[in-house]
């Protein structure tokens, strides 16, 4: 029952900042210095998102009583709900990219972070008023939020794309901070993912 969940948070909910470094050319240093200062602080978020997503599927696999369950999830979107929050904070900290446009692309991509911060606080009051006493009626609601993390993660990332595109995703992309991390921690030479990234 909970397998939905597991597949909408692998769905997209962290499609944020997914940039495979593969960018060679070198654009203006300002827009460099404006890209290391958001991904210096974008990794340990990322990392955030991705041990609450890990956690949500563990508590899954092990069949864990439903206030297991209900606890390990509200715990992780929570986590989550932090992480965009921060996330949001380093855009606003680094202040509007030096491009065209760049003051309305910062705007609207804080905005974007902050307002899916707090779709995962929601979500995590929902998890945390489910009923873990009745196991079918646990599954329904999880059920729920399982369509809401899916709609959730099915939207409002256009600003996102934005800011990660043209010469600001490109200098984004060459930033170790913002490269997508192999799931193994080997050593600290880690290669950018890759594949198409959307």
């Amino acid at each position: 029952m909970n397998k939905k969940l597991v597949a909408a948070l692998s769905g997209g909910a962290v499609l944020l900042m997914a940039l495979s470094g593969c960018s060679s050319d070198d654009s203006n240093s300002k827009v460099n210095d404006w890209a290391k200062k958001v991904c210096d602080q974008v990794q340990p978020q990322l990392k955030k998102i991705a041990d609450a997503n890990t956690s949500i599927q563990q508590a899954t696999s092990d069949s864990s009583k439903p206030a297991d369950v209900q606890k390990t999830d509200a715990a992780a979107f929570q986590s989550i709900s932090d992480a965009y929050k921060s996330l949001g904070s380093a855009v606003n900290s680094a202040g509007p990219p030096p491009v065209s446009d760049g003051e309305t692309t910062q705007q609207e991509a804080v905005k974007e972070l902050n307002s899916t911060s707090a779709a995962y606080a929601d979500l995590r009051k929902k998890v945390d008023a489910l009923d873990t006493k009745d196991q079918a009626d646990f599954a329904d609601g999880l059920k729920g939020v399982a369509d809401e993390l899916d709609k959730l993660s099915k939207s409002g990332d256009q600003a996102l794309r934005k800011l990660q595109s043209g010469d600001v995703g490109k200098a984004m992309a060459k930033q170790p901070g913002c490269q997508k991390q192999a799931p193994t921690a080997g050593g600290s030479t880690a290669s950018p993912a890759g594949g198409s990234g959307s």
